[in-house]
């Protein structure tokens, strides 16, 4: 059984090194380490499944809180679409190095964030992270700029698997 992290009330995952794929004297990434690059990370490739069951991949600027990575994006979008009849999803955060760095894949099913205490959270979140240029207000069940209105979805992972370049090993973290 998982413990819980204590931070967020998301369990504490089950982690796992995966001999197959890792070199011989490597050891699992941890939690942690993992978890300080889905905090970290400026921007996130989410990939939706369209309605004929192919791959939509795009990038998207997001933020780790509460156990989850939230994510936001018009309504009339390819991903909002996609996520509307089918919410599985995964995020990548890839270095875009083979021999340095941490990969990490969260996979897991989006849903839509309307609550307006969990809104407010997550917009604060964003005009902290970067330089201030992500600066949300909040509407009814969205969030609202200058620009218009865009719909909040988050992720609690299911299983996350972390990539350590350069002395490879390959993680997972079940929850």
């Amino acid at each position: 059984m998982s413990a819980d992290d204590g931070e967020s009330g998301l369990p504490r995952p089950v982690t796992e090194l995966d001999p197959r794929f890792s070199e011989p004297d490597a050891v699992a990434t941890s939690w942690e380490e993992t978890q300080a690059v889905l905090e970290s990370a400026q921007l996130m490739w989410l990939s939706t499944v369209s309605g004929g069951g192919h791959p939509h991949v795009t990038p998207v600027v997001g933020v780790w809180l509460d156990g989850a990575i939230y994510f936001s994006t018009g309504g009339g979008e390819q991903k909002a679409v996609n996520l509307f009849r089918n919410p599985n999803v995964a995020l990548t955060v890839a270095g875009g190095h083979w021999d340095q760095g941490l990969d990490v894949v969260v996979e897991g099913t989006a849903f839509r964030v309307t609550d307006a205490q969990a809104l407010e959270r997550a917009a604060s979140a964003w005009a902290t992270k970067w330089d201030g240029r992500w600066q949300w207000g909040v509407g009814d069940g969205v969030f609202v700029d200058d620009h218009g209105e865009a719909l909040v979805f988050a992720v609690h992972p299911s299983k996350v698997l972390a990539f350590s370049q350069g002395h490879f090993s390959h993680t997972r973290h079940r929850f």
